[in-house]
């Protein structure tokens, strides 16, 4: 993500600049600290740049998925693919089975996602219990929009809210007009058949805003955590693909949770 780079490059300006404060180098030609000052200056200020440019409006064209039927517009995105040598059916119930503990360093890219504040008690024990991420999930802050095997599933919630709103989250929220100050979270997962028994499986996120305000608000913290949450979903998608092509992967706690989304 361009912004999210741009964001970055100027945090390493930065810290490379202070660090030449202590010690300047000449042959970087920062033979001062008053220029390794500009420098760390300079990448703070690209820095801010990064955070607060504009955010833009991108809708589906052509919708194919249930994804584009609950998030048909987004101001936010990731997507990522990996290929899995196991047919449709079981990769996507490994998509349903797989648990925290399968995916590498979850809980420390989480607990840095949130800036290092507690995880919630779910998110810790995540996988102890022998539940599926998933089923944690929706267990918490998450509806299940669709389901549709082994083909699709969608999951959404709400990651912003005007002040003072204490609903919950649920399927009519991603189907109604809200008032101004809502940021809500699409992900699917989706299996498409690619031959032989093998699949593709991709994971695609959308976020929309429904005001400048909110746009504002999430847009400065997707740009500092789009890179870890990136990695998360790589690694999510890793943990698939072992599960599925793995016949004595342990048994996950699945689903129970009941969903009106569920169709």
């Amino acid at each position: 993500m361009f912004s999210s780079a741009i964001v970055y490059l100027g945090l390493i300006m930065a810290i490379a600049g202070l660090l030449l404060m202590v010690k300047p180098i000449r042959r970087f030609r920062i033979p001062t600290r008053r220029r390794a000052a500009g420098v760390a200056g300079a990448g703070v200020l690209l820095a801010g740049i990064g955070l607060m440019l504009p955010v833009t409006q991108s809708r589906v064209t052509r919708p194919g998925t249930r994804l584009d039927e609950f998030a048909p517009g987004w101001h936010f995105r990731e997507f990522h693919t990996i290929a899995v040598a196991a047919p449709p059916a079981r990769v996507f119930e490994a998509i349903e089975r797989v648990r925290a503990d399968e995916i590498f360093l979850f809980r420390s890219l989480i607990w840095i996602r949130r800036f290092g504040k507690p995880l919630p008690q779910s998110i810790q024990n995540a996988g102890a219990h022998g539940e599926s991420l998933i089923n944690v999930a929706l267990q918490t802050s998450f509806v299940r929009l669709a389901r549709e095997e082994p083909r699709e599933l969608v999951v959404g919630t709400v990651v912003g809210a005007p002040p003072g709103w204490s609903g919950s989250t649920s399927v009519g929220v991603f189907q109604m007009p809200l008032p101004p100050g809502f940021s809500l979270a699409t992900m699917n997962f989706v299996v498409t058949a690619d031959g032989s028994g093998s699949s593709i499986v991709s994971t695609e996120t959308r976020v929309f805003s429904n005001s400048q305000s909110a746009r504002r608000r999430f847009a400065v913290y997707w740009r500092i955590i789009y890179p870890g949450s990136a990695l998360i979903r790589r690694m999510w998608l890793g943990a698939i693909q072992r599960r599925a092509t793995n016949p004595n992967a342990p048994d996950a706690v699945p689903n129970r949770v009941a969903s009106p989304g569920k169709k």
